[in-house]
């Protein structure tokens, strides 16, 4: 198997100014084409942190990826600490100073000093030309070991792996297949799960692992297997999601790639429904989930975000009484919150969502964390009353997750 390992340099990177999207995007690369990685690497802009990271990864992989550290300004070491790792020195690329220059000027601005110095690599890499900014990359062989320096800024990093080191690496490895599949499974906590698939997991074959990826109100399960044959891995694969569906057909909303609001547009869309919302702990966070899907004008008409009670009132056409009586956090209310919804919007379903996000607001009957959840339909209404917890961007998310689980379900039970 061919081992790869992802080192990012930055102190941005360090000290939490940037979020690292690079590592995640290469490892979803190389995956593809069978090249698995074994450990990511963040690192600061000093020389000895990048040496030492480069030592221990040549212990471990075949193949480093570097990001970073490749701007004309004085913090940006990454060149001079490879020139000086490969015992080389740098110098001016013809090639690199005219790719420099025609992208400086395309802008329109003058070239300076600094753009200059980016044509400066060092003498014993295989160039690799940057078509998307002045940094280049950087291609080293050692102790057979393949190392590449790439630039930080993400779409230039994308750029360089898609138009030369994937295609390279295709045809210079012979990797085995990595499968991964993941399914969406809800309403079902972690532990409980686990322990409700117990002894299919026991029974699992040695050649499949299965790992538990929580996040709120909902559970991946993701399936990995390494294969020579293609096809025999994903039956293998399928095979067990098989069982599963047999084992927990309720609490399984479908693939990774087919994320819950694309399943839920894609049903809609096809048998010429539509959907809206009445949101109130929620903040219209449900619709942007919705509406995050391509296309999704055809079945979604709109969203009522009801915070304030006078707004269920005379929007949603929910009773004063009625909140006065049970409160805005209950059944009643947001039963009525969802048939509003759908009536206002004249919609085939609706959901409507009311709770304490936190971390203020709970009282002993209703501490924060307690959230009532409704969908409707034209003929039938179900809701739910559920107890999240403290932190409020977890309860948002867990009620949003939820809601549209229970959408799903209802959508396909009245399909029958």
């Amino acid at each position: 198997m061919i081992k790869a390992e992802i080192i990012t340099i930055g102190d941005e990177i360090l000290i939490g100014q940037i979020v690292d999207t690079n590592s995640a995007w290469m490892a979803k690369e190389l995956n593809k084409i069978g090249i698995a990685v074994y450990q990511i690497t963040s690192v600061s802009d000093q020389r000895e942190h990048i040496i030492q990271a480069l030592d221990n990864a040549k212990k471990n992989v075949d193949i480093i990826l570097i990001t970073g550290g490749l701007g004309p300004t004085k913090d940006d070491i990454t060149k001079k600490v490879l020139a000086e790792y490969f015992n080389t020195k740098l110098v001016q690329n013809e090639q690199v100073l005219k790719d420099v220059q025609d992208f400086i000027t395309g802008r329109r601005v003058p070239m300076n000093a600094l753009n200059v110095l980016q044509a400066e690599v060092p003498e014993n890499c295989e160039v690799i030309r940057n078509h998307y900014g002045t940094a280049p990359g950087m291609w080293f062989e050692s102790d057979n070991k393949i190392i590449i320096s790439m630039p930080g800024v993400p779409y230039e990093m994308k750029g360089i792996m898609e138009k030369y080191i994937i295609p390279k690496f295709v045809q210079r490895f012979k990797t085995q297949h990595i499968i991964h599949k993941t399914l969406l499974v809800h309403g079902v906590p972690e532990s409980q799960l686990a322990t409700n698939l117990s002894e299919w997991e026991d029974a699992l074959p040695k050649s499949i692992k299965l790992a538990y990826l929580p996040s709120p109100g909902l559970i991946r399960l993701r399936f990995t297997t390494y294969t020579e044959n293609l096809d025999a891995g994903n039956e293998m694969i399928n095979q067990e999601i098989e069982k599963l569906y047999q084992l927990i057909p309720d609490n399984i909303s479908g693939y990774e790639e087919e994320n819950i609001e694309g399943l839920i547009g894609n049903v809609l869309r096809e048998k010429e429904l539509t959907l809206s919302t009445a949101e109130s702990c929620t903040g219209g966070y449900i619709a942007s989930q919705i509406t995050s899907v391509s296309g999704s004008s055809d079945y979604f008409i709109g969203s009522v975000v009801a915070y304030h009670n006078d707004i269920k009132v005379n929007i949603l056409d929910v009773p004063s009484t009625m909140l006065e009586k049970y409160g805005a956090v209950s059944r009643e209310v947001v039963e009525e919150m969802a048939k509003g919804c759908i009536k206002k919007f004249r919609t085939s379903y609706a959901i409507a969502t009311s709770g304490i996000a936190g971390p203020t607001g709970g009282t002993t009957e209703k501490p924060v964390g307690t959230v009532w959840i409704a969908v409707a339909s034209e003929k039938n209404v179900v809701s739910q009353m559920f107890v999240f917890g403290k932190e409020r961007e977890i309860n948002i998310k867990k009620s949003s997750s939820t809601a549209l689980n229970m959408l799903l379900n209802m959508i396909y039970a009245e399909k029958k």
